[in-house]
C-alpha cells in the first residue's frame, strides 16, 4: 500500500508542476497577445519568445553534444538569440512590414553559412568535421528561425493575435487528441525504433482533434476567422493536425540519437522546452504560408 500511495502521490506532484508551469506560459502568453497595453502585451510577448528561445537553443546544442557532433554552441546560441531578438525588435518595436522582416532573416540565414565555415578554419581539430558546422546550421535554423516564424504570425496583421492563438490551439488539440486516444484504444504503433508509443490510433485522434479545435474557431468566431471559409478549416486542421505528429516524432528522433529522455527539465512537469515546441515549430511554415498565400486579403 505505501508504494501504491506513493506512485500517486509521485503523480499528483508531476501534475502540479505541470500545472504550475503550464499556467505560468500560457498565461504570460496571454497578456502578450491579449493585454489591453500595447506596451506590456509587447513586453510579455517579447519575454515568452526571448525565454523560450533561449532554453530551446541550449537544449538543442546540449543533446548535439551528447550526440558527438561538436557544435559551435556559443556561436550557435548566440547567433540563434540575436535573430530572436532582432525580429522581435523589428515587428514589434519599429512595427515594420513582415516582409522586410522575412527579408532580414533570409539576409542573416545567407550570412550564416560563410560565418560557421569561417569558425571551421581556426576550430581546434575535434571540429575538423563537417559535423560541427552542419549541427551548428540546423540548431539555428530549426530553434531560432522557426521560432521568428511564430513571431511573425502574431505580427502578421492587425488579427494576427487571432491567428497565433488558433495556430497554436490547433497544434497542441493534436497532441491531447494523440495522447488520449492513443491511451485508450491505441494498439498498432507508427514508428517503434523512434517513439515507442505512439500508435496509428492515437495519429488519428491527434487530426480529428485539429480538425475540431479548427472548425469550432470557424463556427464561433465568425468576426476574426469567417474570411478561412470551411472547406480551409478543415483543410488546415488536417495539415496542423499531421504536422505537430510530424514534428513530435523528428524530435523524439533527436533524443532517442542523443539518448535522453526529455530535451530539458528547465520547467518542471512538463519536460523541454523542445518537447513543447516541437510541434509549433514544424507548423510555424504551415501557418505562415497559408496567411500568406491562403488567407483571403
Amino acid at each position: 500500500m505505501s508504494e501504491e500511495r506513493e506512485a500517486k502521490l509521485s503523480k499528483v506532484k508531476v501534475f502540479a508542476r505541470r500545472l504550475g508551469s503550464s499556467v505560468f506560459l500560457y498565461g504570460v502568453l496571454m497578456v502578450g497577445l491579449f493585454g489591453r497595453n500595447e506596451t506590456l502585451s509587447h513586453a510579455a510577448f517579447g519575454l515568452v519568445i526571448t525565454l523560450l528561445g533561449v532554453l530551446a537553443l541550449l537544449e538543442y546544442f546540449n543533446m548535439a553534444d551528447k550526440r558527438n557532433l561538436a557544435p559551435f554552441k556559443s556561436l550557435g546560441i548566440g547567433i540563434g538569440v540575436g535573430l530572436i531578438l532582432a525580429t522581435f525588435w523589428l515587428l514589434a518595436i519599429r512595427g515594420v512590414k513582415v516582409d522586410l522582416a522575412v527579408s532580414f532573416e533570409f539576409s542573416v540565414l545567407l550570412c550564416l553559412v560563410p560565418t560557421i565555415g569561417i569558425f571551421q578554419l581556426f576550430a581546434p581539430k575535434s571540429k575538423s568535421s563537417m559535423a560541427p558546422m552542419a549541427s551548428t546550421l540546423f540548431g539555428v535554423v530549426y530553434v531560432a528561425l522557426l521560432l521568428n516564424v511564430v513571431q511573425i504570425i502574431r505580427y502578421y496583421n492587425a488579427e494576427g493575435h487571432w491567428w497565433l492563438m488558433y495556430f497554436i490551439v490547433v497544434s497542441k488539440m493534436s497532441d491531447t487528441g494523440a495522447y488520449c486516444v492513443g491511451s485508450l484504444i491505441g494498439e498498432h504503433k507508427m514508428i517503434p525504433r523512434v517513439s515507442p508509443g505512439k500508435t496509428w490510433e492515437g495519429f488519428v485522434g491527434g487530426v480529428a482533434f485539429s480538425v475540431m479545435a479548427s472548425w469550432a474557431f470557424f463556427q464561433f468566431g465568425p468576426e476574426h476567422f469567417q474570411k478561412m471559409g470551411v472547406a480551409w478549416a478543415l483543410g488546415l486542421g488536417v495539415a496542423l493536425g499531421v504536422g505537430s505528429v510530424l514534428g513530435d516524432l523528428i524530435e523524439s528522433l533527436m533524443k532517442r540519437e542523443a539518448d535522453v529522455k526529455d530535451s530539458g527539465s528547465f520547467f518542471p512537469g512538463i519536460g523541454g522546452i523542445l518537447d513543447l515546441l516541437d510541434s509549433l515549430l514544424f507548423n510555424a511554415p504551415i501557418m505562415y504560408l497559408y496567411l500568406r498565400y491562403g488567407l483571403p486579403q
